[in-house]
Order: structure tokens, then sequence, then C-alpha cells
């Protein structure tokens, strides 16, 4: 069997989901000042935009996001080993393929979800990737399709992408219905059976195994992980970020960041700012990312409405966070609209 040695199963002990909008750079340096130890991941990026598009503007990164992971999207192996490669070159940890996503326009590309129904050219894509580069090569994917619940399925799913040389799979633990409803139906109407990924975890123990969907407190958390190797959350983490700030010390065992809210805000202004300066990045697009930090306080809600208020967009970021503290403090906004408004 082609089994790669990969790192130990600590490396996915906890991570951010991909997310499609949701987890571009900006999102994954906001959550590394959360956390140092979280797996990060990029949005879905297809072969196509690797091998046709602007390859920069789709795998540019911080270097303070390690670890981080490059997720692809695609089906023929030779793009994927010539993507994987693109990716290793960029100085990804990770090439992690993408057999989850249930949508219609992925569907048409032959890639995500629909692919577990095809194990085999799974299979022939990762032992492609996993002879073209060097660091682990990964897989996320459903427990099923459409409505056929049986563990067999996954489990054989499992089993022949692991002898091509996988050996680490992020388990969405819910089936994904190709027809009748959108992704965001997708993950809430299948129901979520724990169950069956912690039968993957008893039958290939020797395989990374990674938990995700309908993941948000601490307990099941820690449940998940007495079980298997990782946990992966996402929207949970996204909406509620400031839950990452102690996962260094909850789940590794490691000190806190040390860093206040107040401190992640200025440092992501300082951010902002260099991007500007850099590139010409609107600092509005970096701050819809950290919409949620301080969710769960009193005068949350006056904050995020000053920094998402498109009044405020021709100030700069370091005049928005004073305007969104004072609402924090005093809960009023004090966004005068622009003139001629």
């Amino acid at each position: 069997m082609n089994q790669r040695v990969v790192p130990e199963p600590s490396a996915w002990r906890m991570s951010v989901a991909p997310m499609m909008d949701w987890t571009d750079r900006h999102c994954r340096t906001f959550h590394r000042l959360l956390s140092r130890r979280t797996r990060l991941y990029t949005e879905m990026v297809t072969t196509g935009a690797l091998l046709h598009g602007d390859v920069p503007r789709h795998l540019d990164f911080g270097e303070t996001e390690h670890p981080v992971a490059l997720q692809l999207g695609g089906s023929e192996p030779a793009d994927l080993a010539h993507a994987a490669k693109l990716g290793a070159q960029w100085g990804y940890d990770e090439i992690n393929l993408n057999c989850g996503c249930p949508s219609e326009r992925v569907q048409r590309g032959s890639f995500g979800a629909c692919l577990m129904a095809e194990p085999k050219l799974v299979a022939d894509g990762v032992k492609a990737m996993v002879d073209a580069v060097d660091v682990p090569v990964t897989v996320k994917h459903r427990i099923g399709i459409d409505k056929v619940e049986s563990y067999d399925f996954v489990r054989d799913f499992v089993g022949t992408v692991a002898e091509a040389g996988c050996g680490v799979f992020m388990v969405h633990a819910r089936n994904a219905w190709l027809k009748g409803l959108s992704p965001k139906e997708n993950r809430e109407v299948p129901p979520l059976r724990y169950d069956l990924v912690h039968r993957l975890k008893q039958e290939f123990p020797h395989l990374v195994i990674g938990i995700n969907g309908g993941i948000a407190t601490d307990a099941v958390v820690q449940e998940q992980l007495r079980v298997l190797d990782g946990v992966m959350v996402g929207r949970e983490a996204y909406h509620h970020p400031w839950w990452l700030a102690r996962w260094d010390e909850l789940f590794y065992g490691e000190p806190p960041s040390g860093l206040t809210r107040e401190e992640v805000e200025e440092r992501m202004v300082a951010y902002m700012e260099r991007e500007h300066a850099r590139r010409g990045t609107p600092w509005h697009s970096i701050a819809r990312h950290m919409m949620g930090l301080y969710n769960g306080l009193p005068g949350a809600r006056k904050w995020r409405q000053v920094w998402s208020d498109h009044r405020v967009k021709g100030e700069t970021p370091r005049e928005v966070m004073k305007r969104a503290r004072q609402a924090f403090v005093t809960g009023v906004p004090g966004v005068t609209p622009a003139c001629g408004g």
C-alpha cells in the first residue's frame, strides 16, 4: 500500500473549515491572531483557476498564517497534480481535496461531493498529487450522498482513497443531497451522524480522522477529541471568533495569546493600513471578517454597526475604530451621513 507518512495526528487537532467567500487570507490573518496552533484552510480554489487564472491572486498568503492548507476543487488527476505542485511551491503546509461541496455549480464542474460516487477517480487524483508534492495530501468529504445512509458507502470510499496515499480525512458528518437542497440547507437538513465518523476511526485506526459539522461548544469538541484525531469548526468559528482565543489553552495545553479583543482589533487595523499601502485593498473588505469579535458582549451590535456602515468607507480604519469603540461604550454609533446624503 502506498501509504504516505503524515505528521502526528495533533497537527489536525483543531482547524477552521474552508468556507467559500469567507476564509480568504484576510480572514485567516484575523484567525491567526486568535490562535497560534489552529490549522487554517483556504477557500476552495479550482484547478481551472490555477491553470488559466491569476495564480498569485489565488495563492498568496502571509507567513503568519502557518499552518495553512490549500483546498483544491477538481477531478482531473493531471490538473490536480499541477495545482498541488503550485500550492506546495507557494509554501502551503497541506493540499486538501474537496469531496464535500454539494452546490450545483460545483457539481457542473464534476467535483465536490459528487466525487464520492467515484472513489477510484478520487484515488487517481490523490495518487497524482501525492506523487507530485512532499506535503500531506488530505481529503474533506461527507458521510454519503443523497439519501443513502449506508456506512459501507463511506467506508469503501475512505478505504479506496487511503490506498492511493491519503492518510488524513476530514469528515463532514452529514450526507450531501445533490438535488433539492441549497448549500445552506445541506448544512442543516441532512441529519448529523457522528457515530459513522467514529466507526471510520475504529476501522481505520492508522488514519487521521477528523470531524466537521454542527460543532459549537467546548464540551462537544472535548467529546469528539476523546474518539477522533481532530475537530474542524466552520461557521461557529467565523461568527463567534473569540472562541478561537481559548483553543490553544483548552485543546493544546498551551498558554493563551494574552491579546485582548481591543488589541486584536488594533492589529487588524494596522493590517488594513499595510494592505491598503501595499495593494490598495479597501479596508472594509478586510473588516467584514471581524464583525463577530465582540459578539456576546453588551455594545457589540453598535460596534458592528459602525464598522459595517457604508457611510464611513471614506474614512481611515483607525478613524472608524475610534467611532466603533465610542459606540461600544456609549451605545451611540455617532455616524453622520456623508455630504449630499
